[in-house]
């Protein structure tokens, strides 16, 4: 994993889903975004970035790049994907939304032969304050500290980031992994890449209904992380077989356990594990504070 401000960063496609207000933002936080990628705009400059018409082409000028930002249209992502691995992209965040699940089997199959951190789709990205800002997330809402952060939900992320740092605790790495119903990197995933990082002193994992994610990172948090996690879970009081549109849940269709994918089941799964769980995001800070002094 290479989140250093010199990380050489591509972005691929321009649609809906990035504006030149994030784009100015990544550049002002030192990101080293190099050059974009939309065919048929070769030679031209969108948002002041030099823009080619193939990955290939922006490697050929400026050398290897460690990430790619896919913006394309969701239909498009997986082509755009799979060009980025084959110019031997190795970290790949998806904001686009409502990439078709068979694509993301298909990207997930190829991924799974190589070493690529793949987040998203659906997703505002990578933060690590003060060094680097990969995606949309809002960079005003962080400060550098000790926290890892690792999220489903997009906005939440930047609530529970700026309630720790109302609170004096910084961050070390926010990770939205995206709330598409089959995403790249998974919570576990994120838990041990957090778990290893040196710099992270506690973890804040933060769920939405739908799936069974948080489930599992509950189960894997009490097998394999040492450091102390604190979890909160949106939700808690939506109507009884209410889903999020933008979890892909699909238990109705299936015949599942009527509890899987609802809030009750994540609660009942991090209690298990004896994750401490905030009610509501200010009190996560409390939490952690009682966590981290232990």
């Amino acid at each position: 994993m290479n989140l250093k401000p010199d990380s050489k960063v591509l972005i691929q496609g321009f649609c809906e889903f990035i504006s030149a207000t994030h784009i100015a933002q990544m550049k002002a936080y030192g990101t080293n975004l190099v050059a974009g990628v939309d065919p048929g705009c070769g030679g031209k400059k969108i948002y002041s970035l030099p823009v080619f018409d193939l990955v290939e082409e922006a490697i050929s000028k400026f050398g290897q790049i460690d990430t790619t930002i896919i913006c394309v249209h969701p239909y498009q992502v997986l082509d755009a994907a799979l060009e980025a691995i084959a110019s031997n992209i190795r970290q790949i965040i998806i904001i686009s939304a409502g990439v078709p699940p068979l694509d993301m089997v298909k990207l997930l199959r190829t991924t799974e032969s190589h070493e690529i951190l793949l987040v998203g789709p659906n997703s505002p990205g990578i933060i690590v304050p003060g060094k680097i800002l990969l995606g949309t997330q809002p960079s005003e809402f962080y400060t550098p500290g000790s926290v890892g952060i690792v999220s489903r939900s997009s906005t939440l992320t930047y609530e529970v980031a700026w309630e720790l740092t109302k609170a004096g605790l910084g961050q070390s790495i926010s990770v939205s992994i995206g709330s598409d119903a089959i995403v790249g990197s998974s919570f576990s995933q994120w838990l041990q890449i957090l778990d290893e990082e040196e710099t992270t002193e506690a973890i804040v994992v933060v769920g939405q209904p739908g799936g069974e994610s948080e489930e599992n990172a509950a189960r894997y948090i009490a097998e394999a992380i040492d450091k102390p996690v604190i979890a909160y879970i949106a939700g808690r009081h939506a109507p009884p077989n209410k889903y999020w549109h933008q979890t892909g849940n699909i238990a109705t269709v299936v015949k599942r356990d009527p509890n899987f994918g609802t809030t009750q089941s994540k609660l009942a799964a991090f209690q298990a594990a004896q994750v401490p769980v905030a009610e509501y995001p200010a009190q996560i800070p409390q939490l952690l504070k009682k966590v981290i002094h232990n």
